[in-house]
């Protein structure tokens, strides 16, 4: 519950603070549950996933549910853009991954005994290997 607090702290402080990377417009919340994205603009067709980390910049980040971005690949889409907003200490840095490739997604089970035992999710890997742009910086 915890982490699903800070994702929707995460998602809402991005949309205040950031305008749309694409169009300079402003982004909005998609409604809760909606496939695949977090934001999109109120402009443009940019839409875009949003995590937020509780830490500093790092290689590895905690992603969704597997099955959905697997029929997305499957299908032969693109991975979303993401867009993550670490906070550490007093700092805050939101960064924009315009292009995330396959080989930078990590499947993993949850446990047994996790709320949701047996659940496919994955991570993002290997993150400081791909180009991004700070979009805000504190």
């Amino acid at each position: 519950m915890r982490s699903k607090l800070n994702g929707d702290t995460g998602e809402q402080e991005v949309v205040e603070l950031i305008p749309c990377p694409n169009c300079g417009k402003k982004l909005i919340l998609l409604p809760p549950s909606f496939p695949l994205f977090d934001i999109q603009c109120t402009a443009c067709y940019f839409r875009s996933q949003i995590k937020s980390a509780g830490s500093k910049p790092k290689k590895e980040i905690f992603g969704a549910g597997w099955d959905v971005i697997e029929k997305v690949m499957k299908s032969g889409l693109q991975v979303p853009s993401l867009i993550v907003n670490f906070k550490w200490e007093s700092r805050q840095e939101i960064r924009f991954y315009p292009f995330i490739p396959r080989k930078n997604l990590k499947m993993r089970i949850l446990s047994e005994t996790a709320q949701r035992a047996n659940y496919k999710m994955f991570n993002y890997i290997n993150m400081d290997t791909l180009p991004y742009f700070v979009l805000y910086r504190k």
